[in-house]
């Protein structure tokens, strides 16, 4: 596309340019003919025109229309033409920049003929300081995006050097050592697994080489000798071009009145996207090899789920917080096997038991005749306890003595997954030459966000007239609106779930008194299942619809707190997000766990809601068997259709809008023929949204495998399974469907593990309470060793039930069928430690009920006590940083002296055989570098409270 000038200035200065570049390029060789490969790069689109430069990064805008027909590439478009036209209109930005050097976007009184030209104006001056600040820029407007321009950024190779040293990027060294094992002994051993293991190992070269390893330095362009640079263009790999260049656009500003960087010009539609390109093609079976379709053949591929994944391939291309949680998700899923072969023992032990449990026994006995009071108001009649056997037989197979066993053990397996996450961690630290390095959220400080700069210039813009003193950043009483709203908001989502559940209740109480008024016998056979199935899926629907309700509203909410770093809105966006979506899951779970069937009153005497609901009981007197119908199929139901189908359709559906937007559906034919390049594929993908609803639904379903797993012992083998396609389907998500995330560096999974601790620590104190207040464990122990005369639970059953005179039923609460077996009912059973209607002091609390609730309440602080206990017991005794690995950190630390040593040694041999000046003043700097480079790699406590080394 070419520019023309306005004045004759204009056209003699670009006219010096031209000529300037016209010898340039003559004498650098830039319009030689490009060989094969050069052509082929070009082609793709992952180089310059030049086929040499490689594409860094990519910035989108749009782009005007001049005519009415589609813009198309111009194969003969020369390079002279386009640097031409960028020059002239760098002129034009020149001449006209005393003019709007004040003018801000919104402003009243804008001197540019409109707000497209603002923001071309804002683009050319954004570009100009890009090229001040080393990085090379090459435009695409007539690509096959109608109404889309490209800047294809290089950075140079003296950038890149600039860059990695002040960014303290550790670059592997010529210096190599091996990693030894601590024993012959253990060297055998490791030898035999690694060759058990080989099939299980996917085919990339990490884990072949892990017995060598390259000595690590930070980056300096004085000390360039110590690194290989045999070959300059792959020294730094695709990766780290990337994030440097995004360093440096952070870095970059408009010097306009209001200081715009990148994220504000996204924010303000200046630029319209801007990622890194992907390393090639995938699919093709002519694509070259890169690291793209290896992650795509061996990890990112359904056939492969047997195989461990390659983990340093997927730092080595999205970057080490990707491949951490990736880390983190695969040992997740390898400690959930032994976590579901113990959960399905425990399984087959209750179905192994269920004939020779006794309470089971008595309750699908016949013979016992014991008539129920009816389990609503009038519609409702008597029943026979033998009908719940079915319930009371499938209870025993999730409510026997192996549970309490399950609950403990789960509770030791989630403190043992942490203390390894942690040893695996540190061992990741340091084979990724991390060890000695800051949070690069330190380093993200200084770099507002696009929301936090907008609104630091809306204060301004409002305050202007009232002080010329600039404004700087935002203050608490600015904040404090949107404090309230995050405040009444919380609440007010928490509420709206708390009255959902509260209308399931409803549901729940108003249809099984309309299914037992039918006149079908099978309907009213059947209104319990019917009944708990119904409402555990309106709950799973409710759920997931409030889910996705949440997170717009905990995204609203943090983006109008405007927090001023990526780390503190990624940190309050997560706290936010997992209170509402916590509330959201468990909320009906906790309701049936803990306060159904126990806020219901007595026959004669029951809670009404609105005086006219009465408050619902568990059928067969235990709640147990419904929480595990409502877990199962709220698990299930999460994993299957959220966290599966969701991650399935929603990317692809979005890309296909964005195709349909961007006018390619009329020219599917001609795309057939005409492939479009690489930074233009990868404009049809999703942007990368973060980590956050990655962690955030692993965070859940550790939830549901620990926090309720006394009742649902075979969640952990439901997890496995769901994350075994859960990892294949995470990494076909990553390598194909999204653009390529900036990699971000990171020693640990941050906020997560606070939260992961603070949830298995919950889980410890809610089984305590499922075991002694949901289930009939305690019951069990009480009456077997208190009340039973032979020692058995022989009467186990009679013993929970108390009596009740029909007579004393409420006038008008009364069943309207009393004979339902053909005769008269004069007495029914209810479950509750109640006294007998013939006693002097008739339904009162009897001393059984005390007796049992002090055992209950005692084995809650026992237990919660022990467990306790044992978890600390498990932190103490495992290290958090594995021997071996304290050992190789510290020889690196004596190599790296050992280096520096003898490059001093080799220097001062040189100053004295007579050096220069100039090398005297690099031996100084370079002695004053070596001073902060052999400072301690552990100098802090480590994240997570991990030990210090």
């Amino acid at each position: 596309m070419t520019e023309e000038a306005n004045s004759e200035p204009q056209q003699s200065s670009a006219s010096g340019s031209t000529q300037h570049f016209l010898r340039d390029v003559i004498f650098h060789g830039k319009f030689r003919a490009l060989n094969p490969e050069e052509s082929i790069n070009c082609y793709h689109g992952l180089f310059f025109q030049d086929g040499q430069r490689r594409v860094d990064y990519i910035l989108t805008y749009p782009v005007r229309k001049s005519g009415g027909g589609r813009s198309s590439r111009q194969s003969d478009h020369s390079l002279t033409e386009n640097f031409a036209s960028r020059t002239l209109g760098q002129s034009k930005q020149v001449q006209g920049a005393s003019t709007v050097a004040d003018v801000e976007m919104g402003c009243l009184g804008e001197t540019l003929n409109s707000q497209e030209d603002h923001k071309t104006f804002r683009r050319e001056e954004f570009e100009k300081n890009l090229k001040e600040m080393g990085l090379e820029l090459e435009k695409d407007e007539e690509a096959m995006i109608p109404g889309l321009g490209f800047v294809k950024i290089h950075a140079p190779w003296n950038v890149l050097c600039r860059e990695a040293e002040l960014m303290k990027l550790k670059m592997p060294t010529k210096k190599v050592y091996e990693v030894k094992q601590s024993s012959n002994f253990m060297k055998k051993i490791s030898s035999l697994v690694n060759k058990v293991l080989e099939p299980l190992h996917p085919n990339v070269e990490d884990h072949h080489s892990k017995n060598i390893k390259h000595l690590s330095h930070s980056f300096s362009r004085e000390k360039q000798h110590l690194f290989d640079l045999s070959d300059k263009d792959n020294f730094f790999d695709s990766k780290t071009r990337s994030s440097i260049v995004f360093e440096i656009l952070k870095r970059t500003k408009c010097k306009a009145k209001f200081s715009m960087g990148i994220t504000s010009l996204l924010g303000s539609g200046v630029y319209s996207a801007a990622y890194p390109l992907h390393d090639g093609a995938i699919e093709e079976e002519s694509a070259e090899p890169n690291d793209r379709k290896l992650l795509y053949e061996e990890w990112a591929n359904y056939s492969v789920f047997y195989k461990y994944q390659p983990i340093g391939l997927v730092r080595k291309y999205f970057g080490e917080k990707i491949g951490l949680y990736f880390a983190w998700l695969g040992l997740y899923t390898q400690m959930l096997i032994p976590a579901s072969l113990v959960g399905v023992i425990v399984f087959l032990y209750g179905c192994a038991t269920v004939d020779d449990n006794i309470p089971s026994m008595e309750i699908c006995d016949p013979k016992n005749n014991i008539t129920m009071c009816p389990l609503c108001d009038r519609v409702c009649s008597y029943w026979k306890l033998s009908t719940a056997c079915g319930t009371a037989r499938a209870g025993h197979l999730f409510d026997n003595p192996a549970t309490v066993f399950f609950s403990i053990f789960m509770a030791l397996w989630a403190a043992m997954f942490m203390e390894h996450w942690k040893r695996r961690q540190m061992r990741l630290n340091y084979e990724w030459d991390l060890t000695g390095f800051e949070d690069e959220e330190e380093a993200l400080k200084d770099h507002p966000r696009a929301e936090y700069e907008f609104r630091v210039m809306q204060k301004s813009l409002k305050k202007e007239k009232k002080s010329p003193q600039k404004v700087e950043k935002l203050t608490c009483r600015d904040r404090l609106p949107a404090y309230m709203t995050n405040i009444v908001m919380m609440l007010l989502m928490i509420g709206v779930t708390f009255a959902i559940v509260f209308g399931v209740i409803l549901y729940r109480i108003s249809t099984k008194a309309a299914l037992y008024m039918s006149s079908s016998p099978t309907t009213r056979s059947h209104v319990q299942l019917t009944v708990k199935t119904t409402a555990a899926i309106i709950n799973l629907v409710v759920i997931l619809i409030l889910d996705e309700v949440y997170g717009a509203v905990a995204r609203w909410l943090t983006v109008l707190e405007a927090p001023k770093t990526e780390k503190n809105f990624e940190e309050r966006l997560i706290f936010k997000t997992f209170i509402l979506k916590f509330v959201n899951a468990f909320t009906p779970i906790i309701y049936i766990a803990f306060f159904r069937g126990r806020l219901v009153g007595r026959p004669g005497r029951y809670l009404y809601v609105f005086e006219s609901y009465r408050m619902e009981e568990c059928s067969d007197g235990s709640c147990l068997m419904e929480l595990c119908i409502q877990l199962s199929i709220t698990m299930l139901g999460k994993q299957l259709i959220q966290n599966n189908l969701f991650e399935i359709g929603i990317p692809k559906l979005k890309k296909l809008i964005r195709y349909i937007q961007s006018e390619q559906g009329a020219f599917q034919e001609e795309e057939r023929q005409k492939k479009l390049r690489r930074y233009e594929t990868d404009h049809f993908l999703e942007p990368f949204g973060g980590l956050t609803p990655e962690y955030m639904e692993m965070i859940i379903q550790f939830g549901f495998v620990t926090l309720f797993v006394a009742s649902f012992p075979l969640a952990p083998l439901f997890a496995l399974l769901n994350n075994i396609i859960e990892i294949r389907l995470d990494a076909k998500k990553f390598v194909t469907e999204l653009r390529r995330p900036v990699a971000a560096r990171a020693k640990d999974i941050g906020i997560w593990y606070d939260i992961l601790r603070g949830v298995a620590k919950v889980a410890v104190v809610i089984n305590a309470f499922v075991i002694s207040f949901t289930s009939d464990f305690i019951p069990r122990m009480v009456y077997q060793y208190m009340y039973s005369p032979d020692g058995s639970l022989h009467g186990f059953v009679n013993h929970t039930l108390s009596y009740f005179n029909v007579s004393h039923f409420e006038h008008g609460k009364e069943t309207m069928d009393p004979m339902p077996y053909g005769y008269p009912i004069e007495v029914c059973r209810y479950k509750d430690y109640r006294e007998p209607p013939w006693s002097l002091t008739p339904y009162e609390i009897s001393k059984e009920f005390w007796a049992v609730l002090a055992v209950r309440l005692a084995f809650v602080i026992v237990f919660q006590n022990v467990v306790m206990l044992m978890n600390d017991i498990v932190d103490w005794l495992i290290p958090d940083i594995p021997k071996d690995i304290s050992q190789q950190i510290h020889k690196e630390k004596i190599l790296l002296v050992e280096l520096f040593m003898r490059q001093e040694q080799g220097m001062i041999n040189i100053l004295e055989r007579g050096g220069s000046s100039s090398m005297k003043e690099t031996y100084r700097r370079s002695n004053n570098n070596n001073n902060s480079t052999t400072a301690p790699l552990f100098s802090k406590e480590q994240p997570n409270g991990t030990k210090q080394f």
